[in-house]
Order: structure tokens, then sequence, then C-alpha cells
């Protein structure tokens, strides 16, 4: 073999820029009470299993013991105290987190060592947790929603109140595109102060938002960003939801119903039977409306909005505070939702579907709503802070047909008659309209909803069609959102109008991720 025939000596494979540096990062450690404010919640769950596991043996050691069976009860209790803190004290000592320019990574596990890595330009929202425990010490989690699967959040707990929120500062500035001080300016970042406050619309120039939005629609106004040191930027309230109406909605809401149907129950079983013991039948069922009942309070009480150019702030929370920071354009669908009781008021509650929200269960239902409970007007501001261009010329008279309107009101293509035959309540509500800029889709006599999905949010499409349906020549149109409370589709349209609606969302939503931009919002007037 010649010599320009030998192949090159093995050498080690290229890395990146992250992995360079590794080793020289600026780790940190989170706050040295951490162990105590998540031990406590091991011993309570060690304890809970003992009770239920151990019960027939406690009360039979008692019989052998005597009077020294308190005294063991209370060695075991110091003795599981004792493991859990120490345990927890060594996962704080394994446990730290760094932030580069591109990412978050944090290494944690005694037994089982894991990095994580959460990267700044898939970051979908940043939230400031405080329980109650912790806010009574002044501590705060700081809980990263990136896009991914099941498990993709990243939690920096526990943190002091003053850290969390100069790290959020922080994490959001270099997700948008700055840089630190000490790096040189990428040259596409914009050199002027203008920012957009949401996808599309700057903050309006007035000092409050209007109760409508004026065209869902643009304004432009300089919003000061200061990128050195990475201050908080700045923000204004939007609404704010009154404690009297949240009461008014619980009270007027499905789970209340049927807290009250189930106290009765127990009630009239207890005076039938002339005992107890046959109420505890009806018992689970009125715990569970019970715990509808606090979430829901618990979750929305203190409810505000406001608008920075980080994005959507949100502020909720009773006895464990939430703050949440939605950046620009990660809000990938809407829906505004009314039950049948919140009619006479004309409530809305209005949900959404960010990446990372909405991927464990109905325990953190609370994270995926911008408005608990909006009057008319406030669900338009609510869907203006996600939406600020419509698309159409008259966007009021559009929503007002999307929320109450039948047929073809409003330029919404309907269900055909034939429908009546799968869906003889609900049929003429049905409707689906296309505009410039999202899909409204609108479905419920009793109960209401309206579902909006800007175009370049669209995930994939579908046109599905049972056999009855098949039948009566009409077909299910389906757009495909991440995990979430809204799930967009529009039932029982023609085959010709699902067929049509198909190719030209196909078309729409290609050319509209085309012009979006990119996921670093300061880097858009640029791009």
């Amino acid at each position: 073999m010649s010599a320009a025939e030998t192949p090159p000596a093995a050498g080690p494979a290229p890395v990146t820029a992250e992995a360079v540096g590794e080793d020289s990062y600026a780790w940190r450690r989170v706050h040295p009470i951490t162990p105590l404010l998540r031990g406590w919640k091991a011993l309570v769950a060690v304890l809970a299993i003992f009770a239920a596991q151990a019960g027939d043996n406690v009360r039979n050691l008692a019989h052998v013991l005597g009077g020294r069976t308190w005294l063991a009860l209370v060695g075991v209790l110091v003795l599981v105290t004792v493991v859990t803190l120490v345990y927890s004290a060594f996962a704080w000592r394994a446990m730290r987190f760094a932030v580069t320019d591109e990412a978050v990574h944090l290494r944690q596990g005694i037994v089982f060592r894991q990095q994580r890595q959460a990267r700044l330009d898939r970051l979908q929202a940043v939230d400031v947790v405080q329980p109650l425990l912790a806010r009574l010490v002044g501590l705060s989690e700081l809980r990263l929603e990136v896009a991914g699967g099941h498990g993709s959040a990243v939690s920096l707990s526990f943190l002091r109140e003053d850290e969390a929120d100069a790290l959020r500062a922080e994490l959001l500035a270099l997700a948008a595109g700055l840089r630190r001080p000490s790096a040189p300016p990428p040259s596409a970042v914009p050199d002027a102060q203008t920012v957009p406050m949401v996808p599309g619309s700057p903050l309006p120039p007035s000092s409050t938002v209007p109760s409508v939005p004026r065209a869902l629609g643009p304004a432009s106004v300089p919003a000061p960003v200061t990128a050195p040191g990475f201050a908080p930027a700045p923000e204004q309230q939007v609404y704010e939801l009154p404690m009297p109406r949240l009461l008014g909605s619980i009270l007027l809401s499905g789970g209340t119903v049927w807290l009250v149907l189930g106290v009765v129950a127990i009630t009239v079983t207890i005076v039938v039977s002339d005992s107890i013991d046959a109420a505890f039948g009806v018992l689970p069922a009125v715990l569970g409306a019970v715990s509808w009942v606090w979430s829901r309070l618990n979750g929305a009480a203190t409810f505000r909005a406001a608008i920075s150019p980080d994005g959507i702030r949100l502020r909720h929370g009773l006895t464990e505070t939430r703050t949440q920071t939605v950046p620009p354009g990660r809000v990938q669908a809407v829906r505004l939702h009314q039950p049948l009781l919140w009619r006479s008021r004309d409530w809305w509650r209005v949900q959404i579907n960010v990446a990372g929200y909405g991927t464990e269960a109905k325990e953190r239902e609370n994270e995926a709503v911008l408005h608990p409970v909006a009057t008319r007007q406030e669900a338009m501001t609510a869907l203006w802070l996600v939406l600020p261009d419509l698309g159409v010329a008259d966007p009021q008279a559009v929503l007002d047909a999307a929320f109450t309107g039948r047929g073809d009101d409003g330029g919404f293509t309907p269900s055909p008659r034939a429908a009546r035959w799968v869906d003889p309540i609900g049929w003429r509500r049905r409707g689906v309209l296309v505009t410039e800029r999202a899909l409204l889709v609108r479905s419920g006599r009793w109960w209401r909803s309206v579902e909006v999905v800007p175009h370049e949010r669209t995930q994939s499409l579908a046109v599905r069609q049972g056999p009855i349906q098949r039948a009566l020549g009409v077909a299910t149109f389906v757009v495909h959102s991440t995990p979430g409370p809204v799930s967009p589709r529009a039932e029982h349209l023609t085959e010709q109008a699902a067929a049509a609606l198909l190719d030209e969302q196909a078309a729409r939503a290609r050319q509209a991720r085309q012009a979006a931009g990119p996921e670093q919002w300061m880097r858009r007037g640029a791009s």
C-alpha cells in the first residue's frame, strides 16, 4: 500500500463546543435546606405505606410489648426520619447544575448517576413555583419545560427567590437569542431595542390593554430590554381574575353539583339505613369532588396575566404560588370552553397547548390555563395574547360567530344536514373557518367550545371516516397538536369539504412555518 493510500490514524471523535468545556462549567448547587423540604414528602410516603400495610402487625405488637409499643413506634419514626434526611443530604451533594449559552445542564443521582441537558432553543416555558413550605422560608423551584416527550421538564429546586427570578431572566434572555456581555453578540441579533411582545405584535401603546382587542392586532412601540446582566424584562398586566367570580364559577361547575349530590346521597343513606357504614360506598366519589373543587380554587386563585418581551406571564395559586412565562410563539393551540351553567354569565375557560405542559395527567391541568374564568371580552383578549392578528377584517364579528353562531354564521363551513343522524343535538353548531392566520373550529350546543390553531403550529392533519359517516357522506377533519387539553377536530363535514380542507391546511401550514422565522424571537426581526 502506498503512502497516499495509507488510512489516517484513528483519533478521538470530534466533540461539540458544549462538550469541550463541560468540566469547566460554572457548576452550582441548589439551596442547602433542600433536603429538608424534599425529605418530608418521602417520610410521609413511608409512614403512609407503613400504616396501610402494618396495621394488624402493630396491634399484635401492642399485645406483646404492652406500654413499650409507643416507644418502639417513636424509635421507628426517628430511624426513618434520619435515614430519609441522610439520603436527601447525599442526593443534594450529588446534584449540580450549570447554565451555558446553549443549554442548562443538570447532574444528579447517587447510585444511578444521571445527566440531563435542556436546550434553550427548545425552551417552551419557565415556571417559578413556590410550595407552601418553600414560600415560608423564601425559596422557589425553577421548572423548565422543554419540547419533548414525557419527563422532559428540568426542575431546579430549591433556590432563593431572588436567585430563581434572576436565573429565569437569564434563561429567557439566552433562549431569545441574546448572549452574555462577555460573549461577542451574533450578527443576527438586532441592535435596536424594539422587540416583539408576542408573536407578530408588540405591546399596545395605551397604558391599559383594551378589554376587547381593537383588531386582535398589531401595534408598535419600543420595548426596553436590558441585555447586559439580564435584568427582568418589563411587563404590563392585561387582566386578573376577581375572587367572587372564581367562587361563583366553582359553585356553577359540575364538580360542585356532584359534591352536593354526593352529600345528599350520604345523608339519605344514613337516615334510611340508620347506619353510617352504608355511606362509605358513596364517600370516595364525594372525596373526589372535594379534591376537584379544592384543586380548581387553589390553582386559579389570584390569577393574573401580563405581557412582556419575554412572552406571556401568568401568576396564580393560593397555597402553592406559580409564576409561568410562556415565550412568544410557544402556544400550539387555544381552546375556549363554556360549560352549560356558565352560559347565563357568559363566562369562558381559556386553555392552551404548550409543548411540555399536558404530558403528566390531570395534576397539571392548572398549568395549561390562559384564563380560568373569563368574560367574553377577556376571552378575546386572552386569544389576542397568543394570536394578535386573526387574519380577518372584523375579528370581533368572527369570534362572536364562533362563540354563539350556528350554521354558516361568520363565514364558517357548517356540517351538512345529513350530520343530524349522528349528531342530532349539536350538528347546527359545528363548523370550521380558515383565516389567513389560523384555523377555527366551533362545536357544542349546550357545552360550547371554540378551538384555534395558528397555521404554523399545525403538527399533522388527518381525515377520518367511520362506516356510518361513509354511508352519510360526511367525514371528520383532525388537527394533531402537542399533548394538552386542546384536541382540534371538525366533526361531520361533507367529504368534499374535509378533503379540500386537508389540502388547503397542509399548504397553509407549510407556508406559515417558512415565514415564522427562528425560535429565538430576538432574532426574528433580522432573519
